[in-house]
């Protein structure tokens, strides 16, 4: 079988949620079946760790799909006759996009449809582009997988598409994540929070992912406690940031508060190992990999009662409304302040992240693939 993929995100350095998904299953597709053939398909150049094989074919085509313009331009006419050109029996975009004008069968992977519930939080032309596009995409697929039941059942609402035609396929774990022993620990501290304990957040920075009221509910919380804890912010500055910029001119604790930037996966992982508990309370997700990695590494988890994050956290995390600053404040506390609770939540994640697996969710993609033509 001839499968071409949309490795677009497949970016040096740059893998973020998306792009980590593809490479997980992506690798495992690749490694696991060598008799088949894998064409991938990039935007730009791009690495040799991202040929995970000697059956990959790598194709770069023009021009780069980083612009709503250049989206219609990249899947309509270059993946097109790419896939014509290297006679695919079947397309997998792992990235929500697609080709409406071939006739190869394609499974889409969509992560979320947070555009169709805040699109005053995106950018006007690539609004405009999901607006219009998305729908089509989802009606024109052979089938679909979501990341997570709650994506599923937006689908199903939003495009009125039949359940049958879904398929949920979770995220997992990269295998790095792990627990850090008590010297590691203190190592990580030193470094990066003066010794002290710390919260953490990580995930790019904008609008959904509701940083500006964690830094209010952490100021509150240090209002309450007097502790030493800090707060540490990892991931870039995307877009419409200013709330979060006063957020932190305002607090009186912003000497606490510290953004880290983008992480690479080794500081990523043993920043995560170390914290006192993972706070990601973003007010809306198809997912939420940070949690599930904090899991891994025996951290608790604060989230949001709202989307897909209690599916993914189960009984593992505190879960409050994401825009009560203060039921937050008052989960930092409750977990910093009773070390019972906080095992407690730590053995729960032990359980709950046996339910994600990379391993099980590439071989359900291969399975769909395989059934696709």
């Amino acid at each position: 079988m001839r499968i071409a993929i949309n490795a677009r995100f497949l970016l040096k350095d740059k893998l973020e949620g998306i792009g980590w998904f593809t490479y997980e299953i992506c690798k495992r597709l690749v490694q696991q079946h060598p008799e088949h053939e894998f064409i991938f398909l990039f935007d730009r150049p791009f690495d040799a760790e991202f040929v995970f094989g000697k059956n990959v074919t790598p194709v770069v085509l023009f021009p780069p799909a980083r612009h709503p313009f250049l989206f219609v331009a990249w899947f309509e006419f270059a993946v097109t006759r790419a896939l014509r050109r290297y006679k695919a029996d079947v397309f997998f975009s792992p990235d929500g996009f697609m080709s409406l004008s071939t006739k190869v069968p394609t499974l889409l992977t969509i992560h979320d449809l947070a555009y169709a519930h805040f699109p005053e939080q995106i950018r006007f032309l690539d609004c405009k582009y999901y607006q219009y596009f998305m729908p089509r995409f989802a009606q024109k697929a052979t089938r679909i997988t979501a990341v997570s039941s709650f994506t599923k059942q937006d689908i199903i609402q939003q495009y009125q598409l039949p359940k049958t035609k879904i398929d949920v396929v979770f995220n997992g774990c990269r295998t790095f994540f792990r627990p850090n022993n008590a010297e590691e620990q203190t190592t990580i501290k030193e470094k990066y929070s003066n010794g002290a304990a710390y919260f953490l957040y990580v995930g790019a920075i904008h609008p959904r992912k509701n940083v500006h009221r964690l830094i209010a509910a952490f100021d509150a919380y240090k209002k309450q406690t007097k502790s030493d804890t800090k707060l540490l912010l990892g991931g870039r500055f995307a877009w419409q940031v200013g709330a979060v910029k006063d957020a932190f001119d305002k607090a009186i604790h912003q000497n606490d508060i510290h953004f880290l930037g983008y992480l690479n996966t080794q500081d990523l992982h043993q920043i995560t190992a170390s914290a006192l508990a993972m706070v990601y309370v973003s007010t809306f997700e198809g997912f939420g990999v940070p949690l599930l990695e904090a899991m891994y590494c025996d951290v608790p988890t604060i989230t949001s009662t709202t989307s897909s994050m209690p599916e993914v956290v189960g009984r593992a995390g505190v879960c409050v409304a994401p825009e009560d600053v203060q039921s937050i404040a008052n989960a930092m506390q409750k977990i910093e302040s009773d070390v019972d609770f906080r095992n407690s939540l730590i053995a729960e994640g032990r359980i709950q992240r046996k339910k994600f697996s990379w391993d099980i969710s590439a071989n359900q993609i291969w399975t769909l693939l395989e059934n696709l033509k």
